[in-house]
């Protein structure tokens, strides 16, 4: 079984996590684990005014931010996982990611909007649903 486990850092990310380490189905080392973290690209004129490679490394540096202490937390339970990170709209960039890595699942950790607030802020998994053809766990 291959899983994607989308993260973002956020306190969502480390109660996705936990609820992994509760369910020894999803956190075996039968299955193979891919970590993604989509950063949200800058603004053209921010890109422009500093140019590639700073903007290159500053997308490096917080994808790290991200990876490093969800790989840290595999580790201890036997999991070294594959790390990616993409630069994009995080829903669309996902679902992409999944469907072409040809993965059998995707876990994500769920803010848990209400409608009004999906509305207002949109919604991560709201996006990786309407675009995902692989099933989703929301993990809230």
């Amino acid at each position: 079984m291959k899983i994607l486990l989308a993260v973002d850092g956020s306190a969502y990310t480390k109660k996705m996590l936990a609820y992994l380490s509760t369910h020894e189905a999803l956190i075996s080392g039968a299955v193979e684990y891919t970590v993604l973290t989509v950063q949200a690209q800058l603004p053209t004129r921010a890109r422009a005014a500093v140019g590639k490679q700073i903007v290159d490394d500053y997308y490096r540096e917080e994808a790290e931010k991200v990876l490093a202490p969800v790989t840290k937390f595999l580790a201890r339970h036997g999991i070294t996982p594959e790390r990616a990170s993409k630069v994009g709209q995080p829903g669309e960039a996902i679902a992409k990611f999944a469907e072409a890595g040809k993965f059998d699942l995707v876990v994500m950790g769920s803010h848990g909007h209400s409608s009004l607030g999906n509305l207002v802020m949109g919604s991560v998994s709201t996006q990786v649903l309407a675009h995902c053809k692989v099933p989703v766990l929301l993990v809230r």
